[in-house]
């Protein structure tokens, strides 16, 4: 016969009482370790514990999104951030909460040390938000600048990896570029020293406001033609990422915007930038150090994205590469090398050109003659497009853009104004000034026919004093030669 112990009362009895004081003590334990340990300290046994034990006890694996690799972007880091936005349940204690200034919606995001959970296909998963700070020398001396170091820690069972890493991933990439472009609001970056703007978080390099530019291409005063070659170019450039991969180029593209100040060089790069839906870095030359920042500079950069130099001509002196050899023999003692044409065409077109996909570089200058030949071969500025004087058809779309004319409409000051443009230079910012100046169509192509018939004898009178004085200057010329000669004719008789 077998004996079974069937447990008491008095047994269960004790078996719980047991159990509630170790509970009990290791609550006063963990609450005396809180209040009594420093957070870095607790932090500190946490994870020599978790290094010793973890391997035979846990049935968990956890990845880390780190926001950088090396000094290129994560984009998976990103695209977490992005998605977990849409993720935040009620069990979230602390939200970071934005809005900037023209923001159309409130920026949510969780705050560090912070846990989302989520579940995909069966599977459960639990993200944190992890900020660490960082010591690193400064300028290789022994004054120290704390920084931190932002990631995210993804915690799931180890047997879910191949799942996970397959088709979660992908999924959070796809949906949080799907999220972007719903809710993407274009940026205006800037690394000037002074700027009073919004800090990027995820960029110490460079400054950022939101890029509210209202003007696209069918506000454009240019010529029709250009205006069609120009969006099937950039359509063409952003479809070949196979081509470009096949050929082995960097999937960059480089524009040359040239013409008289006015003829709306910036409008372009705007146009530019909300048709292809990127942001836009404007770098100004003339507050890089040197070259070692510029690459710097440039590196930090996010793929689909413009980067503008504007005037290149007069931004700095980049004249010729001959010049930054001499220059940088005789400045050899100094610890940094200053900005070159050579650091600026390596950085555009060399190995570091190659560190990031769907890039697109734009130059603007007033005097295309006083670029250096090196800046304007293809693969550098692989398209020069010339921003001409305001055209009839240009002054079309102005007057359609400030008065409502629109095509097929006509105005009877429409002929006379379009043989006035063909005649004479006007930009198109000085036509759209004109229109601006009343609401009433009559009033403002009538002050335009005025300022343009005053244009064209402005024009017409300095071209006239020209005329003049060259005409002058070879009179005068002329009876100095007949001087000269009839000085030699008499000392030879």
């Amino acid at each position: 016969m077998v004996d079974y112990y069937m447990p008491t009362a008095a047994s269960a009895s004790v078996w719980f009482s047991a159990y509630a004081s170790f509970a009990g003590f290791m609550m006063l334990v963990r609450s005396m370790a809180t209040e009594l340990m420093p957070q870095p300290l607790r932090s500190y046994i946490y994870s020599v514990f978790n290094y010793l034990f973890a391997p035979f006890f846990s049935r968990e694996v956890t990845l880390l999104f780190d926001e950088r690799c090396g000094m290129t972007y994560n984009e998976l880091y990103e695209a977490v951030e992005v998605y977990l936005r849409t993720k935040i349940g009620p069990s979230v204690r602390c939200l970071r909460v934005s809005k900037l200034p023209r923001m159309k919606a409130i920026k949510v995001s969780i705050d560090r040390d912070e846990e989302v959970a989520d579940t995909f296909d069966g599977v459960k998963m639990k993200w944190c938000y992890v900020v660490t700070k960082v010591e690193k020398p400064r300028n290789g001396g022994t004054d120290e600048k704390e920084k931190e170091k932002h990631r995210f820690e993804l915690t799931f069972h180890k047997k879910h990896k191949d799942k996970v890493i397959d088709y979660y991933l992908p999924y959070v990439l796809a949906r949080a570029k799907t999220l972007k472009e719903e809710q993407k609001t274009l940026k205006l970056f800037t690394n000037l020293d002074y700027w009073d703007g919004d800090d990027d978080e995820d960029n110490e390099s460079w400054g950022s406001v939101n890029l509210d530019h209202p003007c696209t291409f069918d506000k454009l005063a240019m010529d029709p033609e250009l205006k069609r070659m120009i969006i099937e170019d950039l359509e063409r450039f952003v479809a070949r990422r196979e081509f470009y991969s096949k050929v082995g180029k960097a999937w960059k593209r480089g524009y040359l915007l040239y013409g008289p100040p006015g003829t709306g060089k910036s409008s372009l790069v705007a146009a530019m930038a909300n048709y292809l839906k990127f942001n836009v870095y404007d770098l100004d030359l003339a507050a890089i150090e040197g070259n070692s920042e510029l690459k710097r500079v440039m590196m930090s950069t996010t793929n689909r994205s413009i980067l503008v130099i504007e005037d290149i001509d007069c931004s700095i002196n980049l004249q010729n590469r001959d010049d930054d050899q001499d220059k940088s023999s005789k400045e050899t003692n100094s610890y940094k090398k200053p900005l070159t044409l050579s650091g600026l065409l390596n950085c555009i077109d060399g190995l570091r050109s190659s560190c990031g996909d769907e890039r697109i570089i734009i130059f603007t200058t007033n005097r295309k003659e006083m670029l250096d030949p090196a800046l304007l071969r293809p693969g550098r500025m692989d398209v020069h497009i010339h921003m001409s004087y305001c055209t009839p058809s240009g002054f079309r779309v102005l007057a359609s853009n400030y008065l409502g004319i629109h095509d097929g409409e006509d105005h009877r000051l429409f002929g006379e104004i379009e043989r006035l443009i063909e005649s004479t230079e006007v930009t198109p910012a000085q036509v759209a000034e004109e229109l601006m100046k009343s609401d009433d169509a009559d009033v403002s192509l009538g002050g335009l026919v005025n300022f343009l018939k005053h244009n064209q004898a402005e024009r017409e009178r300095k071209r006239e004093e020209k005329e003049a004085k060259e005409k002058k200057q070879n009179k005068s010329t002329r009876f100095s030669l007949l001087k000269k000669r009839l000085k030699i004719f008499s000392t030879n008789a």
